[in-house]
């Protein structure tokens, strides 16, 4: 499945006190229907950006292993965060704090 962004919120604009904050959301489609994968970003020092919890992605994905049973919450997290290494997506948040800036 290929994933296309959708949107990135800067939710906190950051300054001296504390980080700029917000979310992106990315979407892609199959033959089995429509998916989508959100987190939160935080802006690290020197400008770089991250997941703010990589366990914390938020997706109507479900993984199955070999027998199709589903995938426990932490190997489903492993995935999802696999899928999100492949993506621009840092990228797009500084686009988007460059935009707010």
């Amino acid at each position: 499945m290929q994933f296309a962004h959708l949107s990135t919120r800067v939710l906190v604009a950051g300054d001296d006190e504390q980080p700029a904050m917000g979310q992106t959301l990315w979407s892609g489609e199959s033959e089995l229907g429509a998916a989508g994968v959100a987190w939160d970003w935080v802006c690290m020092p020197y400008g770089m950006v991250s997941m703010v919890d990589p366990m914390a992605l938020v997706t109507n994905l479900q993984f199955l292993n070999r027998a199709g049973e589903v995938l426990a919450p932490l190997e489903s997290a492993i995935q999802l965060n696999g899928i999100v290494h492949t993506l621009p997506w840092q990228q797009r948040v500084q686009e988007a704090l460059a935009i707010k800036h």
